[in-house]
């Protein structure tokens, strides 16, 4: 009994540590993501506009929670409040000596309001935020199988909470893109069909012009010949009754 008392105090002592570290990891983790935050929150007007249009802005500003700075669970309140802060700190008024990029800026912020400020596509985004993380989820339990297999330590650099914050980030952000992509090549083959559509309407067009016109020239030409017909006919009938008909040739009798 001393025995299993004892196994049960260094399991139970064991579970105190492990809960003891994961604690300690999350208590860094969320540290820094409030430094982070902290950080941002501070930007300058001038800041703001260069974070929303630096090299490779079009890939990242597709994610909306990347172009307000805001956690994927923020209350569409809280999302509200953030985007007036940020569309006040980057408005072309507020920044007359760099008013062009500022406009460019303050619609990146716009078009991210209204992508989180609609239910359907805030919904969609946050499908997308999901999905990166399960596949996150699903190639860290990829690696691990692999490194067990090959007879290797499991543990990987995403087992630290910034790491893996940073790997769901970056599957977020890919994920965003794949859909932009899709969304364009629809929106081409929508745009192609449309263009082979309008030929075909502009080709049924023409011909029914031509047609109508073929037609018109057929009639006006079609009077003209029944006139002329009739002209000839009638000349042929006064010639007719009018013409010398030579005496018939008798036999000569003897």
């Amino acid at each position: 009994m001393a025995g299993i008392d004892s196994q049960s105090s260094v399991g139970s002592m064991n579970s105190d540590l492990d809960h003891s570290k994961v604690e300690h990891c999350f208590q860094e983790f969320y540290t820094e993501v409030k430094q982070i935050e902290k950080r941002d929150s501070v930007l300058t007007s001038k800041q703001q506009i260069d974070r929303l249009l630096r090299a490779g802005s079009s890939y990242f500003n597709l994610n909306p929670y990347e172009v307000l700075q805001i956690d994927h669970e923020l209350p569409v309140e809280e999302i509200k409040k953030k985007y007036k802060r940020l569309s006040i700190l980057v408005h072309p008024d507020k920044n007359s000596d760099d008013a062009d990029r500022a406009q460019q800026a303050f619609e990146v912020i716009n078009r991210a309001w209204k992508i989180l400020e609609n239910d359907k596509t805030r919904k969609r985004c946050l499908e997308i935020v999901e999905e990166a993380t399960g596949m996150t989820d699903l190639a860290i339990s990829e690696k691990r199988k692999k490194l067990k297999k090959e007879g290797k330590d499991t543990r990987i650099d995403e087992d630290d909470p910034v790491k893996y914050r940073r790997a769901v980030y970056v599957m977020t952000i890919k994920l965003f893109a794949d859909m932009e992509r899709k969304r364009r090549e629809l929106e081409q083959r929508d745009m192609e069909e449309r263009k082979r559509k309008r030929e075909t309407e502009i080709e049924a067009e023409e011909k029914a012009k031509v047609d109508k016109e073929w037609q018109k020239n057929f009639e006006e030409s079609r009077q003209g010949r029944v006139s002329s017909w009739q002209k000839f006919q009638h000349k042929k009938t006064k010639t007719s009754k009018g013409f010398f008909k030579p005496p018939k040739n008798k036999m000569e009798q003897r």
